[in-house]
């Protein structure tokens, strides 16, 4: 029974004490197109991404888009030049697109979606003195789904919003029956483990303006997200030693903050007065001062009535972790992105434009991208108990596209590839405790993280 015991302590500590913090998208981006740019669509996204980046930009779409395409990044991320075990992350990405009209105002619904092809959540044991890169280790372990509306009620202007969902989880852990400490293998036991994913909501909305013959001008704002996580575990039975019958009962629960999203402002202006070339720039506000300790709250208690000739002094139940508040700070992140329609050949084609008018392009086009991005590290020096790794990150991404204008008559849109690679910098931070008796004491840290990605596009 006591190896059963720890067994269930260990289980719960395993699910208790998470290191997901965020979704892909916040991350590497959604879409093989964002990824290339760096992110800054929030004036310039008509396709499925517009889900994530602005959801008024579905408002935008020429026609029925379906989009389809996967992700993986590989992460080395160290501490004092050994690889912390930051784990590789990976899934499929896609959603649509769906524009009509209602009373006469364009109107369009899209969804957008990123599932982790190796489990929708993973979660890991870790105190909170142990050194770990706390904003990114398995960070696409977290389903993310977002459906959203948009309408142009005047030619210039589109609006939209709509929900992002996230999946929860709580579970029960429960064994029951009797333990026989001298004949193990004669034990009666029975187990039961119960787990449920339950959806997290959390609103989007958004608005772009077109400024002429300049582009657009987006806002979007992203709200706050929590993903909790409840975790029960019970042993209720009999441990019989040589004929000594003790009855015993052990509880553990444990609450934490499985992930943690913060809330978000973007700007975003796309200059599209040059054809062929679009420059953009988004800045959003991300508010990491509103961060919650992801240390795992737990209670245990343990019951045992022995008979009276036998003497058994229970130990006391555990004193809680003594959680070390959190002190990050809000951080503006500007993001860079520019495409270039390197090569057009072929005749004209006709392809649906907005408004519902039909527009020509070539045959064939070739778009190049590339995008920057610099995020400051939202997290304070890490000179006492806690060890929560970070620094700023630089990323640099490129990419490219082939489009296929109206290349069937079943397809009168387009089809699109488009591919994407980044490579994110994370130059080294030192960090130096104030006692110098600290268990972990003074440590280094950097890495780098390598994404790669295609997206299929069919426009109809």
């Amino acid at each position: 029974m006591r190896r059963l015991s720890c067994s269930a302590a260990l289980l719960v500590g395993l699910l208790a004490a998470p290191r997901a913090r965020a979704h892909a998208p916040d991350t590497y981006g959604l879409g093989a197109r964002g990824a290339a740019m760096g992110g800054a669509l929030a004036a310039d996204a008509t396709d499925f991404s517009a889900g994530y980046y602005n959801p008024a930009g579905l408002a935008g779409a020429t026609g029925l888009g379906l989009s389809i395409g996967y992700a993986y990044a590989s992460n080395h991320l160290r501490a004092n030049d050994r690889d912390t075990g930051a784990r590789d992350v990976h899934g499929i990405v896609g959603g649509l697109v769906a524009p009509g009209e209602v009373l006469g105002v364009p109107f369009a619904f899209g969804l957008a979606m990123y599932l982790p092809d190796d489990g929708l959540s993973r979660i890991k044991a870790i105190r909170q003195e142990t050194p770990r890169w706390e904003l990114y280790d398995d960070r696409l372990s977290i389903l993310f789904l977002a459906a959203n509306v948009a309408v142009r009620p005047l030619p210039y202007l589109e609006i939209g919003g709509g929900v992002a969902f996230l999946a929860s989880t709580r579970g029960r852990f429960s064994v029951t029956g009797r333990a026989d400490a001298l004949s193990p293998y004669d034990s009666a036991l029975r187990h039961e483990v119960d787990a449920d994913l339950t959806s997290i909501r959390y609103p989007q909305l958004g608005a772009r303006v077109r400024a002429g013959a300049l582009g657009f001008v987006g806002i979007t704002y992203r709200g706050e997200a929590k993903l909790p996580l409840s975790i029960d575990a019970e042993l209720q039975g009999i441990v019989d030693f040589a004929g000594i019958e003790v009855p015993l009962l052990y509880e553990l629960e444990s609450r934490t903050v499985d992930a943690f999203l913060p809330q978000q402002v973007v700007v975003g202006v796309s200059f599209q007065r040059v054809e062929g070339l679009r420059v953009n720039l988004d800045v959003a506000w991300v508010d990491w001062s509103a961060y919650e300790s992801p240390v795992a709250r737990t209670r245990a208690h343990l019951e045992a009535t022995p008979p009276p000739e036998v003497p058994l002094d229970l130990p006391e139940d555990p004193r809680p972790t003594a959680v070390v508040p959190l002190r990050f700070e809000d951080r503006l992140v500007p993001r860079l992105g520019v495409e270039y329609l390197a090569f057009a050949a072929g005749g004209p084609r006709e392809v649906p434009g907005q408004g519902g008018r039909r527009e020509e392009r070539r045959a064939i086009e070739v778009p190049l991208r590339a995008g920057y991005v610099y995020e400051r590290s939202p997290v304070p020096p890490q000179r006492g108990a806690t060890n929560y790794i970070d620094a700023d990150r630089h990323t640099m991404s490129i990419g490219a596209g082939a489009v296929l204008n109206h290349p069937l008559d079943e397809l009168p849109g387009s089809l699109r590839i488009d591919v994407h690679g980044q490579l994110s910098v994370l130059p080294e931070v030192v960090v130096e405790k104030d006692n110098p008796a600290d268990f972990v004491g003074d440590y280094r840290a950097s890495g780098t993280m390598v994404s790669l990605g295609a997206t299929v596009t069919a426009a109809f």
